[in-house]
């Protein structure tokens, strides 16, 4: 199994960060559970922050089509002796479990809140919103992990609801990052991440176009982003081809960026 090899040149000065929705641990077709594979390519990739989607907070079920299939916490599992600290906020609720978002950090929470966004009673969604401390700087880092609505106008508003979360709750001299998977292929949310808040979008910028990560297989569409502001981008990458296009149905986002 080849995966890409990210120099570790963490210091007290840059933070490497991950988006990647997960699909709840299954392959696209569903036909595989590949949670173990994830959490073998996370720890080689050794991001110090890394943004969840589609994680299964709780799954009591008995399922006997998958050999190392576990009922506890994905979050808890993926985070294992590597990301010390996490936050999760569950989405979707129902009788034998609970999926949302999760941020897995190897720096400590300095205080993190789910905010409900939902506007369908048929599509539960929230914003996870934290705030880390990065050792060695004097600087709160702000970190939203998203995963926004399918429909048009279901996305407006919730990307209206996290401009007003943003410009209350996050100073602008502070850094911020904003990532998940925002099914935003048509670039829509410019107008409220770009002309409300001054974010960039990492990909955006450092190569002139949106990483397309979606279907794995064969991405055609931007659905994730980076996008951050009060940083400076180091480097960047799609995590696309082998092993990344047999496991979600996404594929993954990295970053490093530099704290000024």
């Amino acid at each position: 199994m080849r995966v890409p090899k990210f120099r570790n040149r963490m210091s007290s000065a840059s933070l490497k960060v991950l988006t990647y929705n997960i699909h709840k641990g299954f392959s696209a077709t569903n036909h595989r559970f590949i949670l173990h594979e994830i959490k073998n390519l996370l720890r080689h990739i050794d991001a110090d922050v890394i943004f969840l989607q589609e994680v299964h907070g709780e799954r009591n079920i008995s399922n006997n089509r998958f050999d190392d299939w576990h009922n506890n916490r994905q979050f808890e599992f993926l985070a294992d002796q590597v990301w010390h600290h996490y936050a999760y906020g569950k989405n979707v609720i129902y009788k034998s479990g609970h999926h949302g978002n999760a941020i897995l950090s190897k720096y400590p929470f300095i205080e993190w809140e789910n905010i409900n966004v939902s506007m369908l009673r048929s599509a539960s969604r929230s914003l996870l919103h934290g705030t880390v401390q990065v050792p060695g700087i004097h600087q709160k880092v702000y970190i939203i992990c998203v995963h926004l609505g399918l429909f048009g106008h279901e996305r407006e508003r919730q990307l209206s609801t996290l401009a007003k979360r943003i410009n209350s709750h996050v100073p602008s001299d502070e850094p911020l990052i904003i990532a998940g998977d925002f099914n935003n292929w048509r670039g829509r949310a410019e107008h409220y991440l770009h002309r409300d808040l001054g974010v960039k979008e990492v990909f955006k910028m450092a190569r002139g176009a949106y990483a397309r990560t979606f279907p794995a297989w064969l991405p055609v569409l931007s659905m994730d982003r980076i996008y951050y502001r009060g940083l400076d981008v180091i480097n960047c990458n799609l995590l696309h081809g082998q092993p990344w296009h047999r496991l979600s149905d996404h594929v993954p986002l990295f970053a490093e960026f530099r704290l000024i």
